[in-house]
Order: C-alpha cells, then sequence, then structure tokens
C-alpha cells in the first residue's frame, strides 16, 4: 500500500483543480469564483483535525487554520483572499498593501517591509510592506506522506525588477496530523549577480475568538517601547487587550524577546477563558526583532492583533538601513527564515504560558519611543 504522494501542482502541471487523499491526509485545490477573489487558487491541506488553507497567488501566505472547530486568523472588512490583480501595491498614497489584508499569515518584504517612504518630490519609493504578499508563485508542488503522518507544500515566488533585484523565495511548509501544528522554512536568495538588501517581517494575525477582553500575550520580552506617541498609553497594559472599541486607533510596540537555549523565540495569545491559545516560534538569530500590532477598534472594522517577528522594525526602510536592520545578500548568497504555528488548547495553554514566563526575566520597559528604533 502506498504511503507517500508527490504532486506537481505547478509550473508543467499549469496549477489544475485537484484533489488527493491519502490517510488522514489531504490535498485539494481550487480557483475560487466571484468578485475580488474571482480567480484565486486555494490551496487546502488536511492532516488530521487539522485544516490550512494556503493562497499561492499572494506569496503563499496562510489565509486560516482550523484546529478541530477553533479558527485561527482574524476578520477583516477584506472579503479575500484577494487577487493580487485588485491591489494596487503601487497606488501613490503607499497604502494600496491594504486592499488585500485578511490572512492568518502574511509575509512583508522582500525589498522592503515597513512603512510607506517617498522622495523628496514625494513619489513613492516604497509602498506599505512591501510586494512578496501579492505576487504568485510559480512552482508549488505537494508531499502527502501517510507513514510519517505529513503533508508537505513547497513553492517557490520571484520578487524581481529588471536592472534592479531579482529574489527568489522557496517555501517548505509541513502540517502534522498529530497535533495542530504549522512549521515553514523560507529559503531568500539573491539571484542576481550583483550584491542585495532585504528585509523580511511575518504579519500573524488573530481575532476572536484568541482575542477578547482579557487575552494576554505572553512572551520573554527583554526589551520594550511605544513605536510612537499613540501607544504610549497602552505601555502599562503592552501584553493585555480590551474589548473592541469603535473608533479606537491602532498601538504598536517594538520588541526583543529572549529566544531559548535552541535559539528559538516564542510569543504566545491567550485566550480570555485561558482554554484556548496561538503559539508562534520562530529563529531568533535572522528575526531578531519583534513587533505587537494592537488593533482594538471596532469589531465591523476589523478587531485584531498582530505578532510580527522580523528582520527589522516596520519603519521607513532608510531608516532602518542607517540603523543597520537591513540583511545584505552577495550574489548568489541566501538566508533562511524558521517558523512555527500551533494552536493550544486545555491544560497544554497553561503549562506552555509557564515554560515562556520561567524564561523571562524583568522586561525594560521605556514610556516613550526609544530612539533608534522608530522613526516616528
Amino acid at each position: 500500500m502506498a504511503t507517500k504522494k508527490h504532486l506537481l501542482i505547478g509550473e508543467a502541471a499549469g496549477f489544475p483543480e485537484c484533489e488527493s487523499t491519502l490517510g488522514s491526509l489531504r490535498l485539494q485545490a481550487r480557483r475560487l469564483q466571484g468578485g475580488l477573489r474571482d480567480g484565486v487558487l486555494l490551496v487546502e491541506l488536511v492532516a488530521g483535525n487539522t485544516r490550512l488553507f494556503v493562497v499561492p497567488d499572494r506569496g503563499l501566505g496562510i489565509w486560516k487554520m482550523l484546529s478541530g472547530p477553533v479558527e485561527l486568523g482574524w476578520q477583516s472588512p477584506v472579503k479575500g483572499p484577494v487577487h493580487p490583480a485588485f491591489v494596487r501595491v503601487d497606488e501613490p498614497s503607499g497604502l494600496g498593501w491594504l486592499a488585500g489584508f485578511d490572512e492568518l499569515v502574511c509575509r512583508c518584504g522582500l525589498v522592503s517591509n515597513g512603512a510607506p517612504e517617498f522622495d523628496a518630490s514625494g513619489r513613492l519609493q516604497h509602498g506599505l510592506h512591501g510586494r512578496i504578499a501579492n505576487l504568485p508563485a510559480n512552482a508549488l508542488e505537494v508531499v502527502l506522506d501517510d507513514t510519517a503522518g505529513t503533508i508537505t507544500l513547497i513553492g517557490t515566488v520571484h520578487e524581481t525588477r529588471f536592472l534592479q533585484h531579482a529574489l527568489r523565495m522557496t517555501t517548505t511548509l509541513t502540517l502534522q496530523a498529530e497535533r495542530p501544528h504549522v512549521s515553514w522554512t523560507d529559503l531568500v536568495e539573491n539571484v542576481s549577480d550583483r550584491p542585495a538588501e532585504i528585509q523580511m517581517l511575518y504579519h500573524c494575525n488573530f481575532g476572536q475568538p484568541l482575542l477578547g477582553e482579557g487575552a494576554e500575550l505572553v512572551a520573554p520580552v527583554e526589551e520594550l517601547a511605544p513605536r510612537d506617541a499613540a501607544a504610549v498609553g497602552d505601555v502599562l497594559s503592552w501584553n493585555r487587550y480590551a474589548a473592541p472599541q469603535p473608533g479606537r486607533g491602532e498601538q504598536v510596540h517594538f520588541c526583543q524577546i529572549r529566544p531559548d537555549s535552541d535559539g528559538m523565540a516564542s510569543a504566545m495569545l491567550v485566550a480570555p477563558n485561558r482554554e484556548q491559545a496561538a503559539r508562534l516560534s520562530w529563529h531568533a538569530a535572522t528575526l531578531p526583532c519583534f513587533t505587537l500590532w494592537k488593533n482594538q477598534g471596532g469589531l465591523a472594522d476589523g478587531y485584531v492583533t498582530g505578532l510580527e517577528p522580523g528582520t527589522n522594525y516596520p519603519n521607513p526602510r532608510s531608516f532602518e538601513a542607517e540603523h543597520g536592520r537591513v540583511v545584505p545578500l552577495a550574489a548568489g548568497d541566501g538566508i533562511a527564515f524558521q517558523l512555527a504555528l500551533e494552536h493550544l488548547s486545555g491544560p497544554a495553554v497553561a503549562s506552555a504560558a509557564d515554560a515562556l514566563r520561567s524564561q523571562a526575566g524583568e522586561p525594560c520597559v521605556h514610556n516613550e519611543p526609544k530612539a533608534g528604533w522608530s522613526a516616528a
């Protein structure tokens, strides 16, 4: 009896709709129809009681994750997944990226990943959060391994502009049948003959049911500072969440997270009932900066928090470059980013939270934005 299936659903295969099952593993790739999602390829990966929805057309972003009946993701006013053809990332305001934003995990990069930046004449140089989340994969394959209880997706996205840069991101993502856990590695390579500089940030976004009044962020924070004046009033409650408040603006904190003995950093969002949580982990050496985004406005406007490990803080690119927070890549060189996301429930929530608290010392919390961290 076959215990492994290898399916090519990209390049030579032309990204067809397809479905395949092997034991408790299942793949379904289908094209969505209607509205702004028309034509989007949605790949559903199922391993045991976990379902993961990947959007190859949107930089291999993770749209949603279902762990049994619990949905990880958020309720964006943008009803996606939105086809990149409808997202004008070069819109003069610099904010066109927001027209497609509704994923659980959205990559920001690769040339830039922060706030919009304009030249002296007011012309846009870098749009909000870069281009990678609106670039389609041009190669895709899936391996179902019933013996290992895993389903693995491998995809490639190119971010290239003639005479400027040629970057390739190869993603290897694995979902496990034995627990609600997904891990992935993104290998970003400079395939040009010229040197390049890159940035990467993982915008990992959670709304209800994990987010709500009394929800808590648990993380071994070494240092934290508000991004700007709007976040100063939230410093004393940086790790706690309020109920939705229509009209409340976003508040953002920049952090350093203490990694464990294996070099992995983690942050965990614990639901108000303390019975559910999401734990995000990443390799701290390659993603040394952490941004905490708290958007506690009305439900209809997108009540959401973002846990965002990155190579840098999401300031304008020139500011980050001045402070040494861009990644240089010589011709032919690459860098690998490793992350994992897991849904926890029941007693595992308290156990994981206690483990993270045991790593934490007394954090250095600034009451004002920190010079060198914030451009605001």
